[in-house]
């Protein structure tokens, strides 16, 4: 069965679509936290500091440094962002649009 596709339109943006089914806020916000996530382990990795020497470079535990590490868990703050940056020569930059 052949349907009639119109050529040249990709169809309505995604974001729109995430607007429209009220997701869009949730969405960005899960992004976000996996995408710090993601960098944080990269710079770790990259400058080789183990699990251990990181919840030393917190004083905190190395279960509450797997928390920010894992990027589904959405219940971390923006002070343990803001001092994990600094554990490793970064800092965060927030803006609103």
């Amino acid at each position: 069965m052949m349907t009639d596709i119109e050529k040249g339109t990709a169809g309505q943006p995604f974001e729109d679509f995430l607007k429209e089914q009220g997701e869009y806020e949730a969405a960005t916000e899960f992004a976000v936290k996996r995408v710090l996530a993601f960098q944080l382990a990269a710079i770790m990795k990259e400058q080789n500091i183990s699990k251990v020497e990181m919840a030393k470079r917190l004083e905190t535990s190395r279960s509450q440094l797997d928390r920010l590490l894992d990027p589904t868990n959405d219940a971390v703050t923006l002070s343990m962002l803001t001092r994990a940056a600094h554990a490793v020569g970064r800092r965060i930059k927030l803006e609103l649009q």
